[in-house]
């Protein structure tokens, strides 16, 4: 009689404490003796064998590689300071089968979160920046003085804008898929945004035959093309588009605010969408604590901006495939990228009655880019507005400048998502390798989806013409 124990059922319990070699086993075992699985209940196992391996390829420093790189910059570091780093959270790792993994980037975002790191790195690093930008703060500060000063003066809400000339591709190296198989890949394309993001035209697809999503109707828009996997080369798709971008303000007044009516239109962007915008206990306390009892919407939303913008620094990001629940990680950890703190943000205000929602692409600060996460808020009777609580609260006495990223947005975007994780058009079969967001692309073929490590892509811009 043989003494082994038998794999359960249990595999979100040993999924959650970490045992991911016992959570395989159990899913595993599953998958074997259970002929009748809910399609559903199978497609949500295949999807965490599949976290799994992406958390691993997410942690992968040893203790011994995170010291060296800290001693980089504190030569002194003790165990001490690693204990209490790590119980702050401001050091990430994780336990795997009994082995504690750091965050690929760990050393890194330490001197981003913890306040006496950073102060250290600042002092040691002066002209290097810690975000997720180029450091050009004086020119963008100037930008958007100038879109103010132009919204004053002409009274419109678009203005200064830009044009821009994109090109964009994937490549998938030989072997990667068998010879001949059929490969699918999106590549995100712009939305027509009125008065925002227009006059946008596609210059030159590769390979000539596409399929491009309706822009109204696709709120993550791509567009699509398939062509089978080369021997020699890398399967290569790219597309190449103009389109121009309009910096906007809107100069909110507190006073002239007024209470949210109940609308069909706005409920949406006033509920919970599990499992990243949950309107969790503890985030109704901070809410509370926060708020005191304010009612006036825009006076809310500058405190919950200004709270994420002292309480939750930017940090690089694991990708959010592998997070559970994005918000509450956010408030657990004490930190976030742009997408973290924007879905934090737009979950707390959500649940305090200001409808909001999530937009994202790229940001230009030329010469340098970034792909990046920001929003919309609701305020009535303005409308929606833009926000990026990334770019937080300026260093600005005047008021209009301090607070331009709670009703503005600066010339240099480029937006492909205006809601997270949204079906593609055509569809794609596989679970995707970014499951909130796009802004990489995404591929595949009939033996499954192809990670981020399994191809190249690459994004080439041109400022063509500034006003």
């Amino acid at each position: 009689m043989s003494c082994e124990s038998t794999p359960g059922n249990n595999y979100q319990e040993v999924f959650d404490a970490g045992e991911f070699t016992k959570a395989r086993a159990s899913i595993t075992h599953i998958f074997a003796t259970n002929q009748t699985l809910d399609p559903q209940e199978r497609l949500e196992m295949e999807f965490l064998l599949e976290r799994m391996n992406r958390i691993e390829k997410d942690f992968t420093k040893t203790r011994k590689a995170v010291v060296a790189e800290i001693k980089e910059t504190i030569p002194d570091v003790s165990d001490e300071d690693i204990r209490r780093w790590e119980e702050s959270k401001a050091l990430e790792f994780r336990i795997i089968d009994g082995e504690k993994r750091y965050f690929n980037r760990a050393a890194r975002n330490l001197f981003r979160i913890d306040p006496t790191a950073k102060a250290i790195w600042e002092e040691k690093h002066p002209e290097q920046e810690m975000t997720s930008g180029s450091g050009a703060k004086l020119e963008l500060d100037k930008h958007y003085a100038q879109i103010i000063r132009a919204v004053e003066t002409t009274g419109q809400r678009y203005v200064k804008p830009i044009r821009m000339r994109i090109t964009q591709s994937i490549d998938v190296e030989p072997g990667v898929v068998p010879e001949g198989e059929m490969i699918r890949a999106w590549i995100p394309f712009p939305r027509y945004i009125r008065g925002r993001q227009v006059d946008i035209s596609l210059k030159k697809a590769t390979p000539a035959q596409y399929i491009l999503a309706p822009s109204k109707e696709a709120l993550q828009r791509t567009i699509y093309f398939q062509a089978p996997a080369l021997n020699d080369e890398p399967t290569h798709f790219q597309v190449s588009y103009e389109y121009t971008s309009y910096g906007m303000y809107a100069p909110v007044m507190a006073e002239s605010v007024e209470p949210l009516q109940e609308s069909e239109k706005l409920a949406p962007y006033l509920a919970e969408e599990p499992p990243h915008i949950v309107f969790t206990p503890e985030l109704r306390k901070l809410s509370e604590r926060l708020l005191q009892g304010e009612q006036n919407p825009y006076r809310k939303a500058q405190i919950l901006f200004e709270w994420v913008d002292n309480n939750i620094p930017w940090a690089s990001a694991r990708e959010y495939s592998t997070i559970g629940e994005i918000c509450t990680y956010a408030y657990e950890n004490g930190h976030g990228d742009c997408g973290i703190q924007t879905l934090l943000f737009i979950t707390l205000c959500r649940m305090n009655g200001i409808p909001a929602k999530w937009q994202s692409g790229w940001e230009f600060q030329p010469p340098d880019d970034s792909m990046h996460d920001w929003g919309v808020i609701y305020f009535e009777p303005y409308g929606w507005v833009p926000m990026d609580v990334t770019y937080g609260l300026r260093n600005a006495k005047e008021q209009a400048l301090r607070w331009f990223y709670l009703s503005g947005m600066d010339s240099y975007r480029l937006i492909f998502n205006d809601a997270v994780s949204q079906p593609f058009f055509p569809a794609k079969i596989f679970p995707r390798s970014e499951t909130i967001d796009s802004q990489r692309g995404e591929v595949e073929w009939r033996g499954g989806n192809l990670y981020f490590d399994q191809w190249d892509w690459n994004l080439a811009w041109e400022v063509l013409e500034t006003s």
